[in-house]
């Protein structure tokens, strides 16, 4: 496959930004970007009036919630946690399957070509069986990170063990590395699991070779989260972490994470509103961590990047603003700091960067074009500036995982589209059918102590 005539940003300090320029494609890897390439037969993509960029990394997603998409719109942390804990054990195995399908397609279809889904809602084996089959119907690269069942008995300084399905799926699932499907696992801190429990769970994801991904430092009422240094007194700390929000860890457990070249998951738009914390982004730039951005539920906010990238973006050059007069408004993130982090350092995140999050010859072609000729980013001066304060869904026209169409001309190609959505639809109205209305289990908790369980 040819591309032709796009302008590419190629986060890849070698081949830099190019106008006008081609990516020559073989067999699902970059070959060549340069311009005037031949075609010597291959299928040429008119890539004029486009913006080609490596597809899109969400390092967070808990993607079997996409049935209740937007069913708490303006909920605490405390007030969704209640309500997960109340719908999760209503999920079917089905259920899992349908949101992960749909949930892989609406990323797809917003230029997201690899996702991480924090999928704690393993409530059997079957149940994690469909989530990955779910993930692999879509046709998205994906790191599938399996974590404990939904219900409560699982956190709260809970006893009960991960899962030793874990071992089971790796096996399945996984047993290569060169594959669109990756494993990793999703796992609990102290606080949320006894200190014993915590360390058995986190020797067993080192056992397997996998990747941990973890929440920490969410404000919860009546406690601030220490969850970072509870795992340095364990000794879990290392390179293979990624920590997830960090909203109200202290700055010393900042300094712990980058000491030990952990990697970083900032959920900008949900951790404001549902008040987790302020993003930590900046805080992390000051100890020479670049984070990586993630949606997290598609219960409470936008399935994309482009609102991830404008969230952060905003909040963290306020917080650059001060009370005196005086001072001038001098902040530094900047939009090629906001695209780096949607793709590269999700990349990095995932242990995928040697693979995807840039465009360069030998890497996977998962590569994104945005349109350039609408009206919500014409007329283009700055093709950074264009994708990550103008563009939107809208203009995703073509998404390509590992140089396979996934969406074309502004369509995605999986067939049988209507047929999920009415799925997922029925499957919304029985777990909340089920669970009964959501508002007043939140109302009731409100009066109790919260519930200890990461989100």
């Amino acid at each position: 496959m040819l591309i032709r005539g796009t302008f590419v940003l190629s986060l890849d300090p070698e081949v830099g930004d190019r106008a006008d320029c081609d990516v020559l494609i073989d067999d699902g890897v970059i070959a060549e970007i340069g311009q005037g390439l031949p075609d010597a037969g291959a299928e040429v993509v008119d890539g004029t009036r486009t913006i080609a960029i490596p597809g899109f990394v969400d390092t967070h997603r808990h993607t079997w919630q996409t049935a209740l998409r937007g069913v708490l719109p303006a909920c605490s942390l405390d007030e969704y946690v209640v309500a997960r804990c109340r719908f999760g054990p209503l999920f079917t195995p089905d259920d899992v399957y349908v949101a992960n399908l749909l949930g892989s397609l609406e990323a797809l279809d917003a230029g997201i070509t690899t996702m991480l889904d924090w999928s704690h809602i393993s409530n059997t084996p079957e149940h994690a069986d469909e989530a990955v089959r779910g993930l692999a119907d879509s046709g998205i690269r994906a790191v599938y990170a399996h974590g404990v069942p939904a219900g409560t008995e699982w956190g709260g300084q809970s006893t009960l063990a991960h899962p030793d399905d874990a071992r089971r799926l790796r096996e399945r699932y996984f047993a290569s590395d060169d594959q669109l499907l990756t494993f990793a696992m999703a796992l609990r801190v102290p606080g949320i699991a006894a200190p014993e429990v915590v360390v058995d769970d986190w020797r067993l994801a080192r056992e397997l070779d996998a990747r941990i991904t973890a929440h920490v430092g969410m404000r919860m009422v009546g406690r601030r989260g220490a969850h970072v240094s509870g795992l340095a007194k364990l000794g879990l700390l290392g390179p293979d972490v990624t920590y997830v929000h960090c909203n109200d860890s202290s700055d010393d457990e900042l300094d712990l994470i980058a000491a030990t070249g952990g990697t970083v998951s900032i959920a900008p738009f949900v951790e404001m509103a549902m008040g987790h914390g302020y993003p930590p982004t900046g805080r992390f730039l000051e100890r020479g961590v670049r984070p990586s951005l993630s949606v997290d539920v598609t219960t409470s906010g936008p399935g994309d990047m482009f609102s991830q990238m404008r969230t952060a973006f905003a909040a963290e050059r306020m917080r650059a603003f001060t009370d005196d007069e005086h001072v001038p408004f001098a902040p530094t993130l900047t939009p090629r700091d906001m695209l780096e982090f949607a793709t590269i350092e999700g990349a990095r995140a995932c242990g995928l960067e040697s693979k995807i999050g840039s465009l360069a010859p030998g890497k996977d072609a998962d590569i994104v074009l945005l349109r350039t000729d609408l009206l919500n980013v014409a007329p283009v001066y700055d093709p950074v500036a264009a994708v990550v304060l103008h563009a939107d869904l809208s203009n995703v026209d073509t998404v390509l995982v590992r140089g396979r169409f996934r969406k074309r001309e502004g369509r995605l190609v999986q067939a049988g589209l209507p047929s999920f959505v009415a799925r997922a639809e029925r499957s919304r109205e029985r777990i909340l059918g089920a669970a009964g209305p959501l508002t007043d289990a939140v109302a009731a908790h409100t009066k109790h102590d919260p519930v200890s369980i990461a989100d």
